[in-house]
């Protein structure tokens, strides 16, 4: 059954980038480590992206991180989503943002919507019966959390402590949820925790 799985990659102390985030630097200084284990993990974090990328029908991100993805050092004509090459089957990627830009490099794999909740009902018709991946920046990932919108937060736990970035989890006041642990897999490069929105 199709679930909307906020899914990102964060750091001990909770951020999902390092500082200085701009176009030229995505991550933030020291941010590449949140990611070691994509690009450098074990064949435990090999399956877990695998997996992931398997069960994906759709795809919701950010004004701030499509930016960077479509920037001059972002995915390119060989490499998108979850890693993979473009050849292979890519999901449609839903943008949230109030101004759409006009010539996207990357074209027709994005679609600009409006709000959280345009961007789960439109993916979630584009998905079929797989799932909708929330993939970031942090701000879209806490905004889907905080709106009720999520079944499963995955996060992916680096071994780095990179003391200031984005954070995932706001500094204010926000609505609390219960969470269930549902799977767990550990490897030199990441926790990799899966949880299940406990709904009321």
């Amino acid at each position: 059954m199709s679930q909307v799985v906020v899914d990102i990659s964060v750091s001990l102390d909770g951020y999902v980038t390092g500082p200085n985030v701009g176009l030229d630097n995505g991550l933030g200084d020291g941010g590449e480590a949140l990611h070691d284990w994509v690009f450098h993990g074990t064949a435990a974090d090999t399956a877990v992206l695998d997996a992931a990328f398997d069960t994906t029908g759709a795809v919701i991100q950010g004004r701030n991180l499509f930016d960077i993805i479509d920037g001059p050092q972002g995915w390119n004509d060989e490499l998108g989503y979850g890693a993979k090459p473009t050849g292979e089957v890519n999901p449609p990627i839903f943008v949230v943002t109030h101004s759409a830009p006009e010539n996207p490099r990357l074209g027709d794999r994005f679609r600009f919507v409006d709000s959280p909740a345009t961007a789960v009902a439109e993916a979630s018709a584009a998905a079929g019966d797989k799932d909708v991946v929330v993939m970031g920046g942090g701000q879209i990932c806490h905004e889907v959390l905080a709106a009720g919108l999520a079944d499963v937060l995955r996060l992916h736990v680096a071994p780095v402590v990179l003391g200031s970035g984005t954070r995932l989890f706001p500094t204010e006041a926000a609505p609390g949820f219960p969470l269930e642990l549902t799977e767990a897999v550990s490897t030199p490069a990441a926790q990799h925790l899966t949880y299940s929105i406990v709904k009321a």
